[in-house]
């Protein structure tokens, strides 16, 4: 009895967190703002993401573009730079990746270890907003600040915010 007790409880659990998994399916905007230049580019596009390690970006305006992650390959055509990456070679690579992939899911934790960060949580009416800030040199591929708006009721991402330590801020909000 026992056993089928602990059995119960393993798969309770096993079961609820499936079901908390964020995933998406939805249409999104980015915009680019290059801080030397004060230049605004804004793209749309639709995203994809399994919750794990499968994020699909296409891009319909421009038309063509795409942002993709296969477990540790990533493959992008972006700002007219085409290439396939494995992403445990490119550290700096693997970096962008795990923190996009771990704010998305909502493992913001994961993500501020990743990028040496500090991380700071405000709720809101409906929302929770968390702030990422780099605590000493940002890595080559990291960040130095990340603010991410999540929807209370569900955890999913509304707005991700990623500021490079060169001044490239990318905005990216999800239209659930």
């Amino acid at each position: 009895m026992k056993h089928l007790t602990i059995l119960i409880a393993a798969m309770l659990m096993a079961l609820t967190a499936a079901a908390q998994q964020t995933t998406y399916d939805d249409d999104f905007t980015h915009t680019r703002v290059i801080k030397a230049s004060g230049k605004s580019i804004v793209k749309k596009g639709h995203m994809v993401f399994d919750g794990k390690e499968s994020l699909n970006m296409d891009y319909s305006d421009p038309e063509g573009e795409y942002f993709t992650v296969e477990g540790k390959t990533v493959r992008m055509n972006l700002n007219g730079k085409k290439g396939e990456v494995n992403a445990d070679k490119v550290k700096a690579v693997g970096l962008q990746r795990a923190t996009l992939l771990n704010c998305l899911a909502g493992n913001w934790e994961e993500a501020a270890k990743a990028n040496n960060a500090k991380s700071e949580t405000v709720n809101g009416k409906g929302t929770r907003t968390v702030t990422l800030t780099a605590t000493g040199k940002v890595k080559r591929g990291g960040y130095a600040s990340v603010v991410l708006t999540y929807r209370s009721k569900d955890g999913k991402l509304l707005k991700m915010v990623l500021e490079e330590a060169s001044g490239i801020v990318n905005t990216y909000e999800i239209r659930l």
